[in-house]
């Protein structure tokens, strides 16, 4: 297993790629000025799709010109956050922020009344959502077989 999370996102990620016959291809990007980077490396290898992992709390700006990339780019990217789904990109499956922050106000409280951090379990997210964007997918020409749409839980027309 890796050492960081990102490693182990990832090793967890090439299990079904592998599967499923699929190349990734890692693109680090920790600053907006690593962006261009991304979409530059994406079209030079060939990438089909992107699994864009980037901060649900990256500000706005941020998030918006990542989507604005994907889109100029032609490149269908999923998010872990509905936000960048509501900036314009395509796709997002992942636990809302506003949950998370929920869940952590309970530790918080459980802490500040006198519970030792080291005794608190260690919880997993869930409730996750998955939202589509119609609008971006028409513009990047990607149709949305109707059987996903049927399982969104919110779909941006």
């Amino acid at each position: 297993m890796g050492t960081t999370s990102e490693d182990f996102f990832i090793e967890q990620a090439e299990i079904p790629a592998r599967a499923l016959k699929l190349q990734l291809i890692r693109v680090p990007a920790y600053a907006p000025a690593d962006y261009e980077n991304v979409f530059r490396v994406a079209s030079k290898e060939g990438a089909q799709a992107l699994l864009a992992r980037i901060p649900p709390y990256a500000p706005s700006a941020y998030q918006k010109q990542f989507v604005e990339l994907a889109a100029k780019n032609r490149l269908p990217a999923i998010y872990g956050a509905s936000s960048y789904v509501e900036a314009g990109g395509l796709i997002s499956y992942g636990t809302e922020r506003k949950l998370m922050f929920e869940r952590t106000a309970i530790y918080v409280d459980k802490i500040l009344k006198g519970a030792k951090p080291a005794d608190l379990p260690v919880e997993a997210p869930k409730d996750f959502a998955l939202v589509i964007n119609l609008k971006t997918a028409k513009q990047i020409s990607v149709i949305i077989p109707p059987s996903l749409l049927a399982r969104a839980d919110k779909v941006i027309r």
